[in-house]
């Protein structure tokens, strides 16, 4: 997932190296029907961006998960559920 928003935002000309890009994670193991399955996986992206580039920073969030073939492939299996605390460097 996180290649996959990289190469959306590399495509607006957002970099992603260093410091600028990190994504936290958590998931839920839940006993369903007597087997231990993977349900809900939590993504947390903290991205610093160029000044003015925060709309298309959101832009990039709201469709890189249908061109991600991971996040296609659990899609309905597992719950995806992404969040991104962007911050705007400074020029």
């Amino acid at each position: 997932m996180m290649g996959t928003l990289a190469t959306v935002l590399a495509g607006k000309k957002i970099p992603t190296y260093g410091d600028r890009f990190r994504a936290d994670v958590e998931g839920d193991i839940e006993d369903v029907g007597g087997v231990l399955k993977i349900t809900r996986i939590r993504v947390k992206y903290t991205l610093k961006v160029p000044p003015g580039k925060t709309e298309e920073t959101r832009q990039a969030l709201g469709v890189y998960l249908v061109k991600c073939p991971a996040a296609m492939s659990v899609q309905g299996a597992i719950e995806l559920v992404d969040s991104a605390e962007i911050t705007e460097l400074e020029a």
